[in-house]
């Protein structure tokens, strides 16, 4: 079937998600190391990008976390820095599509005021024709049920959507469901997918 819209993941496609990198600028490599072994940080983002309060899951995983309570507060306040830099070469392909009226959507793990707070920093966030946030459906990928609500509210088959993450779990799942999938490893691999499924040229893509 011919496709009909791409759809991005945000993190690590657009936008480079790296928390460590962060605390090991910030905090010293040792210290990162430390806290990461003792305090699963990336489960307390889960239950952000679950629909979770952003400051209050943050905050709440600190204060059970004294030795590192700074550190872990630096999640929050920090955010915008954790969040950085973005993809420039992804975000002109997102605005190539546009520019060619293909439909573009995004489908991310992300919280709800996260999400809000990156949408008043990242102007290319308000691009999309539908933004698929987690926080606001309470499931995250790779859950097959949120590929299966992404199908019902545009209502396309999997074959018709063009799909970009940088997680094979998330890949995995989106092609066991027919999606078209692609394994975001770096801008110009996904440039060349979108010239090779006809969506763009080589030069649009550049």
């Amino acid at each position: 079937m011919t496709i009909r819209a791409v759809i991005f993941d945000i993190g690590n496609v657009l936008i480079e998600w790296q928390p460590e990198r962060f605390y090991d600028r910030t905090v010293g490599e040792a210290r990162r190391r430390e806290m990461f072994a003792a305090v699963n940080l990336h489960g307390m983002n889960d239950r952000v990008d679950l629909g979770e309060g952003f400051r209050d899951i943050i905050y709440e995983t600190a204060e059970a976390n004294p030795a590192f309570r700074t550190e872990i507060r630096m999640w929050h306040d920090h955010w915008l820095e954790l969040a950085n830099p973005v993809i420039d070469h992804s975000v002109r392909l997102l605005h190539a599509l546009r520019a060619k009226d293909v439909p573009v959507h995004a489908l991310t793990n992300f919280g709800i005021e996260s999400y809000d707070l990156a949408k008043g920093h990242f102007d290319f966030l308000h691009t999309f024709d539908t933004a698929f946030v987690s926080g606001h459906m309470k499931v995250i990928k790779p859950d097959p049920q949120i590929y299966r609500m992404v199908e019902d509210t545009l209502n396309l088959p999997g074959d018709a959507l063009l799909f970009a993450d940088d997680r094979h779990a998330n890949v995995a799942t989106a092609n066991a469901r027919g999606w078209n999938a692609h394994l975001f490893e770096h801008p110009q691999g996904w440039a060349d997918r979108l010239v090779s499924e006809g969506l763009l040229t080589a030069a649009e893509a550049a």
